[in-house]
């Protein structure tokens, strides 16, 4: 991350592999801590919360509250680290590292097959990001999900949502993940983006905000597929969820008003992210996320940042659960969780 911000600097090396989720193991990547007191006037002593959280979308929506946090100003003691790779974050996440933590949208049910009943178990709390997947390319070869067929796909998020969603498509337009097409993963969305600006005709799978980042770099790069626009087509009665918020069930039991508090200042920081984006915009580059506040204004309209919980995000989770469930068992962990996968405050 690039230039000096008032969050506090750190790099981290990922642990180890989480083999349990069979997920490929990412390089060491910068993150960037937050961390700061409650406000004076408050009665009691505060909870220490600490956040994991992801390069994108999830995090843009975190930023006003890492700002208040950095000033003081939280309910709580929330301290924050992000990585690059959710590999990273997942291995911490499973070793107890943080008590709640921001993840791509099928791994809590994954998390939540391996882990019911241990100290690890975890439960969802609120959807926060919405559809942000984009098929990118320099070229017009693609105009549908079929005209991938004999091409070579740079994806990020191996054993996540982006890889089994996109076999859900490949697969509803006969095509064969494993013999029609070559995808090659990458730890990183910045190594995808890297890839596109080495090769003109590469094809990427990204999600926002890093798809904006590279059709900037390159005004010839442009978003062949909405993942977004083609779950709608070929679903009903769900809708793509990219990212969601999750707590330690255990941690969440004993500090359940301090996690309430957290909910209710993460609400209002992504409501902040969204009816504020030019300053927004300058938080997200600040905290790294982006490399320019330009180009965080530019994606903020397609990065779908949100806010839900209880019953809606009960139904919306259940349903894009079910679809890939349906496709394929391994992407949710096995079997469909039950209703303890659901936090409710």
């Amino acid at each position: 991350m690039k230039g000096p911000t008032s969050m506090k600097r750190r790099v981290c090396v990922a642990a180890g592999v989480m083999l349990a989720l069979t997920l490929v193991t990412g390089c060491g990547s910068t993150t960037a801590s937050s961390s700061g007191s409650p406000s004076a006037g408050s009665s009691t002593a505060a909870t220490t919360i600490r956040i994991g959280s992801l390069k994108g979308p999830t995090t843009m929506g975190l930023v006003k509250l890492m700002s208040e946090a950095d000033a003081g100003r939280g309910k709580q003691d929330y301290r924050v680290t992000m990585y690059g790779a959710p590999e990273e974050l997942l291995d911490r996440v499973v070793k107890g590292e943080f008590d709640v933590s921001m993840l791509p949208s099928n791994l809590p049910a994954v998390l939540y097959n391996k882990l019911k009943g241990s100290d690890g178990q975890v439960q969802v709390a609120a959807i926060n990001t919405l559809g942000v997947l984009e098929l990118v390319q320099s070229g017009d070869s693609i105009k549908s999900i079929a005209d991938l067929k004999g091409k070579t796909i740079y994806s990020v998020g191996k054993g996540g949502s982006p890889e089994y969603t996109l076999d859900y498509f490949l697969k509803s337009s006969g095509l064969d993940p494993a013999t029609d097409v070559n995808i090659q993963f990458k730890s990183e969305a910045t190594e995808v983006a890297a890839v596109l600006a080495a090769k003109p005709d590469a094809i990427g799978l990204l999600p926002q905000p890093f798809a904006t980042v590279v059709k900037v770099k390159n005004p010839t790069i442009h978003t062949a597929v909405s993942f977004t626009d083609e779950w709608a087509k070929l679903t009903s009665g769900s809708q793509a969820v990219s990212g969601v918020v999750v707590v330690n069930k255990l941690w969440a039991e004993k500090h359940r008003a301090a996690f309430n508090d957290f909910l209710t200042d993460y609400e209002a920081s992504t409501k902040f992210t969204v009816t504020n984006p030019a300053e927004s915009a300058d938080l997200i580059f600040k905290a790294g996320i982006t490399p320019s506040a330009e180009i965080a204004l530019k994606a903020l309209p397609a990065c779908n940042i949100t806010y839900i919980e209880g019953t809606k995000l009960k139904s919306l989770l259940n349903g894009y659960l079910k679809v890939l469930f349906d496709a394929e068992p391994a992407s949710v962990g096995g079997t469909m969780p039950g209703d303890d996968l659901y936090y409710q405050r």
